[in-house]
């Protein structure tokens, strides 16, 4: 789960790989790394840590190379350490690599009794040893790259530089993603077009198997059996300008607040307010040529499809599964024609839900995707998308890409039905109005925030927490949970709240926080019993429910914060909130380091 970078140039190209370095710190930052080309040398610098550590050594003054390659970590093979960061380099190769090489033990041995000798732990060495070896054999340079490759097993995406190659990078992709960029006296490889987009719009992906020689003034593309192909070349959209965190101290506090934003630009994409309806261009298939739908994510992203499994069971007819992605292909699954694949990522490059996705089409399934990047590989691999319009999203836990999530998948979800006719016009229409007044609602339910701050204390001294709902509540309670232990690293369960007394109820001791998630809906009776058999126990109860007239039925309630008033189906996004500030606050709190929580990156890119 790393990023990569590699550009050729005709000027000095180490500054230009830092800046990109930087732009991929989401996909890892346990280490950082950069080598250059000068002269038929090959220069490297390698830090622990973030790229800025790497950036202040002064080592990286004397890269004067015109070509060179760099890379962000998230460990794998190997502690996160100095020796373990890429690249790794011999006299004669370098190496950069985001994936994970399955057969580098079984290498590594025949490696070593030719002589090499490692000096990492890192599956990724074997890579240029490997290299190293088949340059003895004096092969065609293309018939070498593919004799390496070949011998490869998993997933990787590479960019490789060669002493005797003085403008000359090797790109190649299995699995990982990797895009190719397209620059006047420079061209470039990334992990990401987001990585690329400050140098160029002009990008050519990678398909699995095949890989490029990257020139300064010229790129050229083999597939698997070295066999040249011809690439589209594709013009990003510029509209994404430079994000900073402006008078914010973090990015997720500012991507909290951006939401009321968000969610209104997404429902001016999908809604035609002067008709009241909901627009979806090229949608692929007949609504009678789908009879259930499979919703399949990871993480933040799984918990979205949970909520959305609620709507599709109140709102259609349809059958409805969800998966977690890393399980989906691991199992015997049954493809029907009439089944519809929907899958979620933020990035679009989540390394599960791609595979989930490529088993799918491999079978000739109807497959969608709800996404925040459109030039992702998922995007480009799926029948029909649906970007969820949040802009980017920096910090790692998921706030603004959730509720994107659940809004889009929501808009589908209410059109469907309606074209399936499970609901008719007026309740149509009723359901859009009260969709379109979210955004305010969402606005008024951040002004919580003060209070949200005094509690977190409790939070950050405890052991542990628990997170309870029922029917959609219970969804928002898991994410609940998540954010907690992501950004706080306190132990945080997220559970049914009906499910308390067959088992959980063993957990509470006296002054242990927990979170009960009951907004006035069929379920609310039932929520505040549990919650009393909970503050039996001795915990510290935080209620989350909507504003009403009507008293709490309890009296010892630690302390309650009201969300706004909204419709059942809507009532998730609302609740949403109040969790996402108190994770925040909680590791505010503790010192932690809120955009870059620790062992985790934005975009998981390996299984």
């Amino acid at each position: 789960m790393c990023g990569i970078i590699g550009i050729t140039s005709n000027k000095p190209v180490s500054s230009a790989i830092i800046n990109s370095l930087k732009k991929l710190e989401y996909r890892g930052y346990d280490s950082a790394g950069i080598a250059t080309l000068s002269d038929g040398f090959i220069n490297e610098v390698k830090s622990e840590g973030r790229v800025e550590n790497l950036e202040k050594n002064t080592n990286i003054k004397n890269m004067i190379g015109h070509v060179g390659i760099g890379h962000v970590r998230w460990a794998t093979h190997g502690i996160p350490n100095t020796i373990n960061a890429h690249p790794h380099s011999s006299e004669s190769v370098s190496v950069v690599h985001n994936g994970i090489i399955e057969n580098s033990t079984t290498l590594k041995k025949y490696l070593v009794s030719k002589g090499h000798k490692f000096k990492s732990q890192t599956d990724t060495e074997v890579i240029v040893h490997l290299i190293t070896e088949l340059q003895k054999e004096k092969n065609d340079f293309k018939n070498s790259i593919l004799k390496m490759l070949n011998q490869l097993e998993g997933s990787f995406a590479l960019a490789i530089i060669f002493n005797d190659q003085p403008d000359l990078i090797v790109g190649a992709r299995r699995g990982s993603p990797l895009a190719v960029g397209y620059g006047p006296n420079e061209n470039y490889l990334g992990s990401d077009s987001y990585s690329l987009k400050s140098m160029t719009n002009k990008i050519s992906y990678l398909n699995d198997g095949e890989f490029c020689i990257v020139k300064r003034n010229q790129i050229e593309f083999f597939d698997v059996n070295g066999i040249k192909l011809n690439k589209k070349i594709l013009k990003l959209s510029s509209n994404e300008q430079n994000y900073d965190k402006g008078d914010y101290k973090h990015f997720m506090a500012k991507e909290i607040d951006e939401q009321p934003i968000t969610i209104q630009n997404c429902i001016r994409e999908y809604i035609d307010n002067i008709n009241n309806d909901i627009n979806f261009y090229n949608f692929p298939w007949k609504m009678n040529d789908i009879s259930s739908v499979i919703l399949i994510g990871c993480g933040t992203a799984y918990h979205s499809c949970l909520v959305a499994k609620h709507w599709i069971e109140e709102l259609t007819s349809l059958d409805v599964s969800i998966d977690i992605a890393s399980e989906f292909r691991y199992r015997k699954n049954r493809f029907k024609k009439d089944n519809l694949y929907i899958f979620v990522s933020q990035s679009g490059e989540t390394a599960d839900t791609y595979a989930a996705l490529d088993l799918c089409n491999k079978n000739n399934m109807k497959t969608a995707s709800i996404v925040n990047v459109i030039e992702s590989s998922i995007a480009r691999d799926s029948n029909f998308v649906l970007p969820i319009h949040c802009g980017p999203e920096i910090g790692v836990a998921s706030t603004k890409a959730f509720l994107g999530q659940m809004l889009v998948l929501y808009i589908l979800i209410l059109k469907i039905s309606y074209l399936k006719k499970d609901i008719n016009k007026n309740l149509y229409i009723e359901k859009i109005k009260s969709l379109k007044e979210l955004p305010k609602l969402v606005e008024k339910t951040i002004l919580t925030e003060n209070k949200i701050q005094s509690i977190s204390g409790t939070f950050t001294e405890a052991k542990g927490s628990m997170f309870l709902g029922r029917g959609l509540s219970y969804s928002i309670a898991l994410e609940g949970a998540l954010k907690l232990k992501e950004l706080s690293y306190i132990h945080a369960e997220g559970y049914p709240a009906g499910e308390m007394k067959h088992g959980p109820l063993a957990l509470i001791e006296d002054g242990m926080p927990v979170v009960v998630l009951a907004p006035r809906d069929d379920y609310y009776k039932k929520t505040i019993s549990n919650m009393q058999e909970v503050i039996a126990r001795g915990a510290k109860v935080l209620l989350i429910t909507n504003k009403s007239k009507e008293e709490v039925v309890s009296e010892n309630i630690w302390e309650k914060i009201e969300v706004e008033n909204t419709s059942y189906d809507l009532m998730p996004f609302l609740l949403t909130i109040p969790l996402q500030k108190l994770a925040y606050y909680s590791a505010l709190k503790k010192g932690y380091d809120i955009d870059k929580p620790r062992n985790l990156a934005k975009s998981v890119t390996v299984e």
